[in-house]
Order: structure tokens, then sequence, then C-alpha cells
């Protein structure tokens, strides 16, 4: 079937409240070809019709990268983020939106009240059970339809294509998606500010997507990811530096997390006299801690020598690392994998000095 028979078959099972089977005469259509800007808009309408709000956002997404003034997939990923809680994600997509839609007063309703929201959480008030309200798809028929009385369709899970883990510091968290050899232009990442949208289209295999609402809000400018040869990894601004116990919101508990505690924090300020002349602890300890750092000789500056390059490594310039580092007894660093992955490293002492090995 063509995708234009398609698409008219979506709105007609979307008009008649049918939004499971027009998502899937969309998705049948994007799929058929040539996938527009308005087949992504309107799936996005649909999924948010079946309360599948990280699914429409990311539909919206891929709207606007197609067409970026389509006044509708801002609106769309704007009601969505709204749903989300994401209402500085949802009031920058309304406001570009309404740019391109002179005079459409859904756009003012929307803004305003993710300006309330936003007032809500910065006074730490606490937050109306108001829903907000969303328009339909369908241009004609989208104000008879009304998305409270729609109830989620519940899936049931599928084994994901790739393995994810991750693993939290003070600061962020780093996500690993165990994704062998996908090519770096076929990997979309967005950032909200408490979701995260991963999209891995490779031609000729089964589209990836990961789309969790995050277990705490996050700081999407300072969020970063990077694509290597053996995975995908993604590094999360924490906007609170709070122990992550769980990727996905909805594992959260229900306690207030722990805070991340560095020792600078928690360590007790010494108490002097006042004077006139006021010091600069922060610059004293900084200046202490330099000169410790400087005066590091033998195994200990060594040691540091060895963690600064690690840290920084991926994953084949560590296992080199490791590999040369043992095998040599600590006389050979090499972070060239293709070099000494298939063979020993022998020894190489400095010269005028011979390498013995110790008998037991």
């Amino acid at each position: 079937m063509a995708a234009s028979d398609l698409e008219s078959k979506a709105k007609e099972a979307f008009v008649d409240d049918d939004f499971e089977l027009a998502t899937e005469l969309y998705s049948q259509a994007i799929d058929a070809g040539p996938a527009t800007a308005d087949l992504y808009a309107d799936r996005a309408q649909a999924h948010i019709k079946l309360g599948n709000y990280t699914e429409a956002v990311a539909d919206a997404n891929k709207a606007i990268e197609l067409d970026p003034m389509m006044h509708k997939a801002y609106y769309r990923k704007g009601a969505a983020c709204i749903k989300l809680e994401e209402y500085q994600t949802a009031k920058a997509a309304l406001e570009l939106g309404s740019s391109y839609a002179s005079g459409d007063s859904r756009f003012a309703r929307l803004l305003k009240e993710c300006d309330e929201r936003i007032a809500e959480e910065s006074s730490q008030a606490p937050v109306k059970n108001v829903e907000a309200t969303v328009a339909a798809t369908i241009e004609d028929k989208e104000d008879f339809t009304n998305m409270e009385n729609t109830p989620p369709v519940i899936e049931p899970p599928s084994k994901p294509k790739y393995r994810h883990d991750y693993y939290n510091s003070a600061t962020e968290v780093v996500l690993t998606i165990f994704a062998k050899g996908v090519p770096a232009d076929s990997v979309v990442i967005d950032f909200g500010e408490q979701m995260l949208s991963v999209s891995i289209e490779v031609p000729g295999e089964e589209p990836y997507h990961f789309q969790p609402r995050l277990f705490s809000k996050i700081i999407p400018e300072k969020c970063k990811y990077q694509v290597l040869s053996t995975k995908v990894e993604i590094r999360l601004a924490k906007a609170e530096q709070v122990t992550w116990t769980t990727l996905d919101y909805s594992g959260r508990p229900k306690t207030v997390p722990q805070k991340i505690s560095t020792p600078a924090e928690t360590a007790p300020r010494p108490s002097y006299p006042s004077s006139k002349a006021k010091k600069d602890w922060d610059k004293l300890e900084a200046e202490v801690k330099k000169e410790k750092e400087e005066k590091l000789d033998g195994d200990a500056a060594l040691n540091k020598f060895f963690r600064d390059i690690y840290k920084d490594a991926d994953e084949d310039m560590r296992r080199a690392m490791m590999k040369s580092f043992v095998e040599s007894n600590g006389t050979v660093l090499s972070t060239n994998w293709k070099d000494v992955g298939a063979k020993k490293v022998e020894g190489s002492p400095p010269d005028g000095m011979e390498l013995k090995k110790w008998e037991y």
C-alpha cells in the first residue's frame, strides 16, 4: 500500500479515536517512504493521545529536523514535554514554534502554563494537579478529542537491541550503550531537563530507540556523548549532586536521594579570630594542594602519570596500557592495542640495567 493511502487511513483511525491503529499506520507510512515531517508530527500527536510522551518528543524532534519551520511540531513537542514536567524544554519549543504561527492562541495558553509551573518549581511550592491542555493533530478535528479520557496502552516489554549500563560520579552519570561498530552519523541524541532520547538507525538494521525519563534533572547544555568503536558513551551532567540509584524515574525511591558530598564540603572550616584582612581559604587550600602535587617524585609521580593517561583513554587504550605494563613488569607502557594485543610484551629495562626474574 502506498504511503499516501496509509496516511489517509491513519487520519481516519485518529478521528475515530483509534489512536493505537493510527500510530501503527503512521509507522507503516514512514517505513514505506518518503518519511515526511508531517508523518512524524502526526504520529507524535497519536503518541500523546496514548500517553507515550517520550516517543512523542522523539517524533516531534524528527519532524523539526526535516522541517525547522513546522509550528505544529514545536507545539506537540511542548505539549509532550509539559506532560513529562520538562517545563524549560517545553517553553523553549513553544516560544520558537509561536514565532512561526502568529496569532495561534494555543501557544500562549501553554506558555502561560509553563511560566506558572517554572515559578512553582523555583519557589518550591507544591505543583497543582492540573493537566496540560493539548490539541489534537488533525487540523479540522483537533478540538474534538480529549486526551484525559484516553487511557495509556501498555505494551509488553521487549528485549532491547543493545545492552546499556551506567555509573555515578559526584557531578555526572556516565551511561554506556554497547553498540559496536555503529557509524557516528547514525546516532542522534537529545537532552532535556529530565529526559534523554537516543536513536540509532543503521541502514538495513532494526532501529534502536531509548527514551527514558531520567532519575533526576540534568543540565542539557553540559551533557555530551561520544561514539566509539565498541560503544556509545553518554555523559549526563547532574543538576543536583545526588546518587542515582537507577537510571529511569519510574524506579526512583520515594525517599529523597542522598546528596553526594566531597571531602572539601564535609570537612569543617577552621575558625580564626576576625581581622581586617580576610584570607581566601579556598585559594590557600588550592595552592597547598598544587604544591603537594608538584613535589611528587618516584613511584608517586609515576602512578599519577599513569592515572592521568588512563582516565582520559578509550577502552582499547586502557587494555593496551594494562597488558603492556603487567607483561613487561612495569618497564613498558603502550596505548596502542593493535601493537601489543596480539603478542606478549617483553620487558625493556633502562640503559645500563638488566631485567631479572625473581626466583621463589
